[in-house]
């Protein structure tokens, strides 16, 4: 066409083949470009570190540096595994080389490998972990900074309440070093109630020897686990494998999830696009139609064990982690797949669990759960706690935590959580512990004129929240100062608002009438 059209129009010939000479030239300016975008891909592996495309809770784009955990290609197209440096690992996701800032690529060091949480080396290049918090729960007197008194303190006349002090008279208890304060709990606003403290009987030194808050350990070497079977992972067995998400969903009743971590089913059960599992013996199989014949067969219409608690829809059930192990392995599987601090035993014997539930005309449908040892050294009343994605945001996590004080109240102990805490997990104790402590602050009242007096021991006993979550709690909302030779408990008018707002919200509560435990001395091995 082109020798034709020159033939007949004088000067066409020319201009097509110019046309055709730029074309050609812009195929080779952009052939270089190709090869220089697939030669980058090339050097593309694990452990190298670059900016990757994410949209933020805005919907906004944000270029977050992420490291490579692996590679695979599908159709002559790579994807890449990323976890995003100092985000949670439940974000962690596949994306496309489109997503990839290939001019800013760090490639790992090959001298040594990166140290895992532990301090340990792992089988690849880990993402840097964030510094261990400062201690903010540590020993009364060893923690001394001087709080002065606001002027509006005396400005201002307040109902004043007297907090009988456990501590030195002349030792202020510091206050909290949390740099951000929750937005329900505000620092400022004027004074609704002072609680002042007196000296009275010494506290013992570095009752808080251990930083509460802390979600990492900081000690480089692992400690050997408890003969009574802790679930606090150890991190020593951190490794490709373990960091990356292994389920791409599950199918659990009428609610299909999405898992946030790793967690160890069956190797051949991880490449199926979606694991079935009955809703009420946890049993999992590879297809929908497996499931269906297993429930032609599965009796249960709730979790097995003694139901402990019923009030509406809501019931608890506990469930012996020797006489239902099962069950109970197969929880912790599932489990698994939303908590990451913690590890997985197969040997649930030292166990129980306790399932929360909601009832229907189908049956007893699982929220959460939460596990305690039989017995604990170290006052732990729960091990793992979990709200389901589909129940969470809806006051369950504060039911399970106000259900495991209320076994707690009645073994008539204190109790404290296995650290660490996840992110979501802290969050959820520290909403609770405060509303608790708040609640029984706000309701103190005079006598006689005078300031009424409550000790840590008293707060500790009524609630049974172990004193150190108590102080931590307390320094926490900076409710803590020290003025004139006394402590005092300051409570501006925005937290009393606050606090009332919230307890507005909290529908859900725990009746100690509905409950029907009788706790065993689990010392003796024959009640195993």
């Amino acid at each position: 066409m082109c020798a034709f059209t020159a033939y007949y129009i004088p000067g066409c010939y020319l201009l097509v083949s110019l046309v055709d000479v730029l074309w050609r030239s812009k195929l080779l300016l952009l052939l270089p470009l190709a090869q220089s975008k697939m030669a980058d891909l090339m050097e593309v592996i694990e452990g190298c570190r670059l900016p990757v495309l994410r949209k933020n809770q805005d919907n906004e784009d944000e270029w977050p540096l992420a490291e490579i955990l692996s590679v695979k290609e599908s159709n002559g197209r790579k994807s890449f595994y990323v976890h995003y440096i100092d985000f949670n690992k439940r974000l962690d996701e596949w994306v496309n080389s489109d997503r990839l800032d290939l001019k800013k690529i760090q490639f790992p060091k090959k001298e040594a490998r990166t140290p895992t949480k532990n301090g340990l080396p792992g089988s690849k290049p880990s993402s840097p972990e964030r510094e261990p918090e400062q201690n903010t729960t540590g020993g009364v007197e060893s923690e001394i900074r001087s709080v002065g008194c606001p002027q509006y303190y005396q400005k201002r006349k307040v109902d004043a309440v007297s907090l009988v002090s456990q501590g030195s008279p002349t030792t202020p208890i510091s206050s909290s070093s949390e740099s951000s304060q929750a937005s329900l709990y505000p620092q400022n606003g004027a004074a609704r109630r002072v609680v002042a403290a007196q000296p009275g009987r010494k506290r013992k030194a570095n009752c808080l020897g251990t930083d509460e808050d802390s979600q990492d350990s900081s000690d480089g070497i692992p400690s050997a686990p408890r003969m009574t079977g802790s679930l606090v992972s150890d991190r020593s067995h951190d490794d490709i494998i373990t960091r990356m998400k292994n389920i791409e969903c599950i199918e659990l009743g009428r609610h299909r999830l999405k898992p946030w971590y790793f967690s160890p089913y069956p190797q051949e059960l991880t490449t199926l696009p979606v694991l079935y599992l009955c809703e009420f013996c946890l049993k999992y199989v590879k297809s929908l139609r497996c499931l269906q014949r297993h429930l032609t067969k599965c009796n249960l219409r709730h979790p097995p064990g003694n139901e402990i608690y019923r009030k509406g829809t809501i019931s608890f059930f506990e469930i012996d982690g020797r006489k239902n192990k099962n069950y109970s392995q197969n929880l912790c599987l599932l489990a698994k797949c939303f908590l990451d601090h913690k590890t997985l035993y197969y040997d649930t014997d030292p166990f129980l669990f306790y399932v929360m539930t909601e009832y229907d005309s189908k049956g007893f449908h699982i929220v959460g759960y939460f596990s305690k040892e039989k017995e604990s050294t170290e006052d732990y009343n729960v091990a793992c706690i979990l709200t389901l994605p589909p129940y969470q945001r809806r006051g369950y996590g504060k039911l399970l935590i106000e259900f495991s004080y209320e076994l707690s109240k009645v073994e008539g102990k204190t109790g404290t959580p296995e650290k660490p805490l996840s992110d979501l997990g802290l969050l959820s104790y520290r909403s609770y512990w405060s509303q608790t402590i708040l609640e029984i602050l706000m309701s103190l009242k005079s006598e006689n004129g005078e300031r009424p007096q409550i000790t840590i021991n008293e707060i500790s006993e009524m609630t049974s929240i172990k004193k150190e979550d108590v102080i931590s709690t307390l320094q926490y909302l900076n409710l803590i100062n020290y003025y004139k030779g006394q402590y005092i408990l300051t409570l501006s008018e925005d937290i009393v608002e606050g606090h009332e707002k919230a307890m507005l919200k909290r529908v859900l509560r725990i009746d100690p009438k509905c409950l029907h435990f009788t706790p065993k001395d689990w010392s003796k091995r024959g009640k195993w």
